[in-house]
């Protein structure tokens, strides 16, 4: 799946993606990254509002998996999240996924085939050129 057809999901099907900007920067073996400009997302001080951060995070993990998954049919919720806030945003939102583990995403896949449901801890960075700004975790989970 190509990072246009990534974007336009995440448009179709979470309508507050294309609100933020939200565009697919990269979408590799490597990872997932999502950018949104700072315009639409920030907030009275003029860097970028925290619940943006947190979406931007949350769509990140979201989509990595979905693409990861490679299974249309599947609807991938967020269970738990946990955000370490730690450096204001004050350009483009740039949030980064590592793809995990092939070992991991294997027992993934198949607890996802036996059961119907699956459960997958992910870890996603907010990034300027100062470091990270934003750590989240997140508990995702698939299900049929």
């Amino acid at each position: 799946m190509s990072p246009a057809e990534i974007e336009a999901f995440l448009h179709e099907k979470i309508p507050l993606s294309q609100a933020m900007g939200v565009r697919v920067e990269s979408c590799d073996a490597e990872g997932l990254v999502l950018t949104a400009p700072l315009e639409p997302n920030h907030n009275h001080l003029g860097t970028a509002f925290g619940g943006s951060l947190a979406a931007l995070a949350t769509l990140t993990g979201y989509a990595c998996l979905w693409h990861a998954l490679d299974d249309r049919e599947a609807h991938v919720v967020i269970r738990r999240s946990e955000l370490d806030y730690r450096h204001p945003v004050r350009g483009t939102l740039r949030a980064i996924c590592p793809r995990p583990e092939e070992k991991e995403l294997e027992a993934f896949r198949a607890t996802f085939a036996k059961a119907g449901k699956a459960r997958i801890f992910l870890e996603v960075t907010v990034e300027e050129e100062m470091g990270v700004c934003l750590h989240f975790r997140g508990d995702f989970v698939a299900i049929r």
